[in-house]
């Protein structure tokens, strides 16, 4: 009886603020699809670095002719035969380095030419501009700076660069986005508890002669307060119920298909559908603890029971 009595109350309730309940709903869905979606970004971010910087080289780029006329670093002149072996044997002895790979100037200019050769430059460049280098794949990509340190300056030297520095460059752009996400998450949070400790004071407002006298007839504070915090639980669970479907829409739509991201961006290792399975139960509870918690916190103060 008291449980269908409970029920009942929050069928009313429900009905009675429609408004507001919309709108509570409405803001939790878009604050928790916010949530998830930073979540997701994090994920997302934390696989491209483990599947780039387990890509990138360091790169031993060495003077060759031209650089000795016009690079202060290879003011000594070009390369020579000892030189390259004595820096070969150096990097092979480094504990940090994975694999040594030599480039020559014409794998160098091949290179060039296929990723350049609309541009008006390539069809001036001989291969003896090229610089032939070293490449380094190193056990720990933070590792740079031993490979610079030992390098940078050297005789037939001319740059030691780190493609890692691109990609932090990228990678924090990325992050800068999700933080940003999460700010207007956080805002939209309080938005919706603002919301939802409003709609529960309307509701127990408008029904402040049945609470009335269910406490002078000896009702229990927690029978009083239940359907006003099942009634925030069941509009915050739809609300989560909504994210996670627009969660798991947004996935299958701009990854799989319609953009079809994962197709036409082969280049980039996206999440899975186990990330954004894994993250479904946390929002779905989150929606269903937070309204009722600010109910219970609303209605302690506004019904002094």
């Amino acid at each position: 009886m008291r449980a269908q009595f409970v029920l009942s109350e929050i069928g009313v309730g429900l009905r009675r603020n429609l408004t507001m309940t919309f709108a509570v709903i409405v803001s939790v869905a878009l604050s928790l699809a916010l949530f998830g979606g930073s979540l997701l970004m994090s994920d997302q971010v934390n696989t491209m670095k483990g599947y780039w910087y387990d890509k990138v080289n360091v790169s031993v780029f060495l003077c060759n002719k031209s650089d000795a006329e016009s690079d202060p670093n290879c003011a000594k002149g070009a390369v020579t035969e000892d030189q390259k072996k004595q820096i070969l044997a150096d990097l092979e002895e480094m504990s940090v380095v994975d694999k040594v790979t030599h480039e020559s100037q014409d794998e160098a200019y091949k290179h060039y030419k296929e990723q350049f050769g609309d541009s008006p430059l390539a069809s001036s460049l001989t291969p003896d501009q090229m610089q032939e280098s070293y490449r380094i794949k190193l056990k720990d990509p933070e590792k740079y700076q031993v490979i610079a340190t030992a390098f940078d300056g050297r005789d037939g030297v001319q740059s030691v660069q780190d493609q890692k520095g691109i990609l932090d460059n990228l990678f924090g752009l990325l992050n800068g986005m999700n933080w940003a996400a999460r700010a207007i998450m956080a805002l939209m949070l309080v938005v919706a508890l603002m919301l939802i400790v409003n709609t529960v004071r309307v509701s127990a407002f408008s029904r402040r002669r049945e609470t009335g006298i269910m406490r002078l007839v000896g009702a229990s504070g927690f029978y009083i307060q239940a359907p006003f915090i099942m009634e925030a639980a069941v509009a915050g669970l739809i609300g989560g119920g909504v994210a996670c479907a627009f969660l798991v829409i947004a996935r299958y739509f701009i990854i799989d298909h319609g953009l079809a991201l994962s197709e036409k961006l082969n280049l980039i290792n996206f999440i899975g559908w186990d990330a954004v399975l894994t993250k479904l139960p946390l929002i779905l509870a989150t929606s269903l603890l937070m309204p009722a918690l600010a109910a219970f916190f609303a209605l302690r103060k506004y019904l002094k029971v």
